[in-house]
């Protein structure tokens, strides 16, 4: 029998079962995981739009930008946020590390913050110290519409001031944050209280949810947090609970004199401010550590739009035990945070126009080798003199250079050719009238400057 090449049998019988396995798994393609998202070019201008807003805004109240690590102890989150908490019993990404400690991705950024003013000894700082923090968060959530397992928020925080006016200013600051979005919102506000009050109210509410018949209706977490976490019975969002707590005690009116004093205070200066809030008695968040003033920043719906989303924008509160309990000094504190997707959500949403960018952008686009030599280095002169300058230098048609420039809104183009190069010239096209003229090659930047000067068309 004569010998048959193994090269013919590879080609007779295809490829082995190995063979095929390893060329599927080369040419896999992986997507993004569940809960997680790109933020792809047409997207990123809301993304710009509602980050310089943040960051300008709180810059004007004062607040200064801080960055914190996205890995932190597990034990900080369990200690500050809540071990009994969704946060942190279903939601946070936590693990082991190599060196055998329990460590979490950050599932929110007031812990992070309060370790960060421990730590660095702020207390010793001027008070009240006022941080603007903007990053993404994790939680390992259901992913809808509004909510992702990374998502990104804008907080603000305030430590060091016991005082009414640091939650109106709060307050005051997502209200106009909002508000200069074109994204219309109601404030919804409430006063939990203090330890001492808040014990008394929590006798009359597991008074109330044990009287007969009502127990067995509760949802099976709202069964739980009869036991754990009383409080939280008025924040569940089940149908069946929130009928049972319509006829529920309100917090309001257990509240001890200093407690009642103060938000008293604080619905003053909202009422001074013109600032409008709606008193919602049944609004505690989600979180142990608040106390005293909680509110949220919801969205103002159509009825044919309520209840088919994520209803808050973003929420906070005071915290007055938070840096004691982690570690610090007494600090009374107080903070917000808002979700960056569901603005930009709502902004898409309500299609709200975005202000055309109003930068004089000018055009450099060149004809030619020997031009785009020449081109590279003008463009790093006009760029450095301060002027708003773009290129397609990849490009090496005029036409489509000139589309370019007329995509993104330039003001002028210049044009630069075998022709100009020798001449010494360079050709300036005002981009809306078309008109071209020479110039001086020397005198580029005075002819700019003067045109922008003069606002020419």
């Amino acid at each position: 029998m004569p010998r048959t090449s193994t090269k013919k049998n590879v080609k007779r019988y295809g490829k082995s079962k190995e063979e095929k396995s390893g060329a599927r798994s080369k040419s896999k393609s992986f997507h993004k995981l569940r809960g997680m998202k790109d933020i792809l070019f047409d997207e990123y201008k809301y993304w710009e739009l509602v980050i310089n807003k943040a960051d300008k805004l709180a810059q004007v109240y004062g607040f200064k930008r801080i960055e914190t690590p996205i890995l932190e102890s597990a034990g900080m989150y369990e200690r500050s946020t809540g071990k009994e908490t969704d946060i942190v019993s279903k939601e946070m990404y936590s693990f082991t590390d190599k060196n055998g400690e329990k460590v979490a991705l950050r599932p929110e950024a007031t812990p992070s913050l309060v370790r960060a003013y421990i730590e660095h000894g702020m207390f010793n700082l001027p008070q009240p110290v006022k941080m603007l923090w903007i990053g993404p968060l994790f939680r390992h959530e259901k992913p809808q519409s509004g909510r992702l397992r990374q998502h990104t928020q804008f907080d603000l925080e305030m430590f060091g001031e016991e005082g009414p006016v640091a939650d109106a200013q709060l307050i005051l600051v997502g209200y106009n944050f909002f508000r200069e979005l074109q994204v219309n919102i109601q404030i919804q506000i409430n006063s939990i209280g203090c330890k001492s009050c808040r014990g008394e109210f929590t006798g009359k509410l597991l008074a109330f949810y044990k009287e007969r018949g009502k127990r067995s209706k509760l949802c099976d977490d709202c069964k739980k947090r009869l036991v754990k976490n009383p409080l939280r019975l008025l924040d569940c969002k089940e149908d069946k609970c929130a009928e049972i707590r319509a006829g529920a005690p309100q917090i309001v009116d257990s509240l001890c004199d200093d407690c009642r004093n103060h938000f008293v205070k604080v619905l003053e200066y909202l009422d001074e401010l013109d600032v409008p809030y709606n008193l919602n008695p049944f609004l505690v968040r989600g979180l142990d550590y608040y106390n005293r003033t909680v509110f949220e920043f919801c969205p103002e719906e159509d009825e044919s739009e309520s209840g088919t989303r994520q209803s808050s924008l973003g929420g906070g509160g005071r915290y007055d035990g938070l840096v004691e309990s982690m570690g610090g000094r007494p600090t009374p504190s107080c903070g917000f945070g808002i979700g960056i997707e569901r603005v930009i959500l709502k902004i898409k949403e309500k299609n709200i126009p975005l202000k055309k960018d109003t930068e004089n952008y000018i055009f450099l686009a060149q004809l030619g080798e020997q031009a785009k030599r020449k081109a590279f280095a003008l463009f790093e002169d006009l760029r450095r003199a301060g002027f708003n300058i773009r290129q397609a230098f990849t490009k090496d048609s005029l036409r489509a250079q000139l589309e370019e420039a007329d995509r993104i809104g330039a003001k002028f183009s210049l044009i630069l050719g075998q022709k100009e190069i020798i001449d010494g010239t360079i050709l300036i096209r005002d981009m809306e009238s078309g008109i071209q003229e020479i110039i001086d090659y020397k005198k580029i930047i005075s002819v700019i400057e003067k045109k922008l000067a003069n606002g020419e068309k």
